[in-house]
């Protein structure tokens, strides 16, 4: 239905960012064709995509990894530490599927991670998973990037300043179970759960449940041994 309402709905405002004026041109003309959508910036280089995002606070920042003056990954890194810009989402575009990048881009507070070659349709719907607050990466790729680099002591111990709780709902959260699977599991209200994430993601510092996950192996509430990861596109 496009009533009213719709015409209300806030729009996501993007920052594009990439040193290839073309593709930046591209992508800022099927971005402003969404009527949910708008771009409210374009930089050139890393560091203008950290001056134009403190100075536009985005929903999302569109980031290419290979930059001049400041690469993707430090620009990503300095746009999530920005107190200002806790409500900005970075979703890494780049060329290279390479698993330093794309745990680089994790760590450094990206929300996502999409190849240039992925379809116009997945780009925009990757733009919406991330400002609604999801995570865009795969379970394959996330279970590669944490067998390969996270550093986990592996003995299964609680997390200081976390409940009991709360460290049992990482724990799941680790193993890729869902809001829904979480409520049945533990017997608690969807609602409650959706607050014990909230206050997760506050306590450690982390963005979005991508990086709960990590977490969950950093800090050995889990194995390597990965039976089941969130969905991913």
């Amino acid at each position: 239905m496009t009533g009213i309402d719709d015409q209300h709905q806030p729009k996501i405002r993007t920052v594009l960012a990439d040193d290839h004026n073309l593709l930046r041109a591209s992508l800022s003309t099927m971005i402003a064709a969404e009527p949910d959508m708008e771009v409210v910036g374009e930089a050139s280089t890393g560091l203008e995509a950290v001056t134009l995002s403190i100075e536009t606070t985005p929903d999302v920042v569109l980031m290419d990894i290979r930059m001049p003056d400041l690469d993707g990954l430090e620009a990503t890194r300095r746009i999530c530490d920005q107190p200002g810009l806790n409500h900005t989402r970075v979703l890494v575009l780049t060329m290279f599927d390479l698993d330093y990048y794309v745990y680089g881009a994790l760590d450094a507070g990206a929300s996502g991670f999409l190849l240039k070659d992925t379809k116009p349709e997945g780009l925009l719907n990757g733009i919406r998973s991330v400002a609604s607050g999801e995570s865009l990466v795969s379970a394959k790729l996330l279970q590669r990037l944490i067998q390969h680099h996270v550093k986990g002591s592996y003995d299964p111990a609680p997390v200081k300043g976390l409940t009991d709780r709360e460290n049992e709902v990482l724990t799941l959260v680790g193993k890729g179970l869902s809001n829904s699977e979480l409520s049945d599991r533990l017997f608690i209200s969807k609602s409650t759960v959706k607050s014990h994430i909230s206050s997760l993601l506050r306590k450690l510092h982390a963005r979005d449940r991508a990086q709960l996950v990590i977490a969950a192996y950093e800090n050995g509430l889990i194995t390597t041994n990965i039976d089941r990861l969130p969905p991913g596109p």
